[in-house]
């Protein structure tokens, strides 16, 4: 980093080459900007969009971003969007991401802007809910590109927003997420260097910003056993194979492969049944049943022995209780790295937007975030915004219809991803 120099005062680092802060974007211009990002986080609650279905989601960024005169490409990996906001001057290119896809939960939350949205999700009724935060997470980058936008000729290089659809998966069948962008090229044309993205926290207070450098999220992988058994009447099971109990015998045995196959001090790994499907009618023994579930890993190693293990494991229990079985596991994201580098680099910003007692290190989660595909191919940072309201000892869980956050967080992340872009810029220039 060139003709860089910091000097601390008071606690608070501050920046010797063009700090936004200080000269292109003042505090008053951020405050006059809340109201509109809370408007536009409460619009996208109410009217949430599952994953490869956003399309009244991306035709409002996609007008919010033509009016700040950005180049705008839609469609983008089915309903993505992305802006490209050229600066006055040369430089690098970074990139910012957002994701815009909302979940198949029905909301319990009394709110005035309260989700009521119906759909269809694999033949089951639900209800369709921000129940992770990606309402915010879009509201926040759209004020970015406004404040931006707003200083254009005074930055360096470009910086590209990325809205991206389906984090929290495509539908069945379905293509999507952060992967299909990288095919798609998003990170390309212009090439970028480096990428930030947050997410909000419902168990971090607002004002702070947690992070980790190396793998902060966990790998994802969707599994589906198919248990194939013998139908009989219920009053009779040993005419019969019984595709339910093969299927509890499985379940127990896959907890032994994190509790006496995984070592545990190296990293944590998770297998999460969600879903079980099987029989018609209470006095029926059917023929089949289906196990959905997730693996989350934090090493690549483990994650191939659980893999190794459930592909021998499954088929075996099930023929040792006289039935069948077959297993698929599906990547749905990678391991989350954060770039050393680019983490010390930008560590600073972090601390001068928020002060560095709010900017805190945290331990790994075996969450998952398709941002990882972003990171496998250019340097990236990752880090949790908060959004609990201090001093509230319930924080309401993600993926939960209880789920809420404190939108007087919410421009904290405006700030920081701002922030972080005219640095980089400027540490690159």
């Amino acid at each position: 980093m060139r003709h860089l120099h910091y000097l601390f005062f008071i606690g608070v680092t501050l920046f010797s080459f063009e700090s936004i802060r200080a000269q292109i974007v003042d505090q008053e211009e951020f405050n006059q900007l809340e109201a509109k990002v809370i408007e536009w986080r409460r619009d996208f609650h109410q009217h949430p969009e599952l994953g490869n279905r956003e399309y009244k989601t991306a035709e409002k960024i996609a007008k919010h971003l033509r009016k700040l005169g950005i180049e705008v490409q839609t469609g983008v990996a089915h309903t993505g969007v992305v802006g490209l906001l050229k600066g006055g001057k040369p430089g690098a290119v970074v990139a910012l991401r957002a994701d815009i896809d909302a979940l198949p939960v029905t909301e319990r939350n009394d709110l005035p802007f309260k989700s009521v949205v119906k759909t269809q999700f694999l033949g089951e009724n639900t209800g369709v809910m921000h129940a992770c935060g990606h309402d915010t997470h879009t509201a926040i980058l759209m004020g970015v590109a406004e404040v931006l936008a707003a200083h254009r000729d005074q930055i360096k290089g470009a910086v590209k927003f990325i809205f991206q659809p389906a984090e929290e998966g495509p539908p069945p069948g379905e293509e999507g997420g952060a992967l299909l962008m990288v095919k798609e090229g998003v990170l390309e044309n212009p090439k970028v260097d480096a990428i930030f993205g947050l997410h909000i926290n419902s168990e971090t207070p607002i004002g702070v910003v947690r992070y980790k450098t190396g793998g902060l999220l966990a790998s994802a992988q969707r599994f589906v056993i198919t248990v194939n058994g013998k139908q009989t009447h219920g009053s009779q099971p040993w005419s019969g194979v019984d595709p339910i109990y093969i299927s509890a015998q499985i379940i127990d045995g896959l907890q032994s492969l994190v509790s006496r196959e995984s070592n545990l001090l190296k990293e944590a790994t998770v297998i999460s049944v969600g879903k079980i499907k099987s029989g018609l009618r209470f006095n029926i023994i059917p023929e089949s049943a289906e196990i959905i579930g997730t693996i989350r890993t934090l090493d690549y190693d483990m994650r191939d022995l659980i893999e190794k293990r459930m592909n021998e494991m499954v088929p075996a229990i099930a023929q040792a209780f006289g039935g069948s079985a077959e297993i698929e596991i599906t990547e749905m994201t990678d391991i989350t790295y954060n770039d050393a580098d680019l983490v010390a680099q930008m560590l600073p910003t972090l601390q001068t937007a928020l002060g560095t007692e709010n900017v805190q290190l945290t331990k790994a989660t075996t969450g998952a975030e398709d941002f990882s595909y972003f990171v496998r191919e250019v340097p990236g940072f990752f880090f949790f915004l908060g959004g609990m309201t201090p001093g509230n000892t319930t924080p309401y869980p993600h993926h939960t219809p209880d789920f809420k956050i404190d939108e007087s967080g919410m421009m904290h992340g405006v700030k920081v991803l701002t922030q972080l872009s005219i640095d980089y810029l400027n540490a690159k220039s």
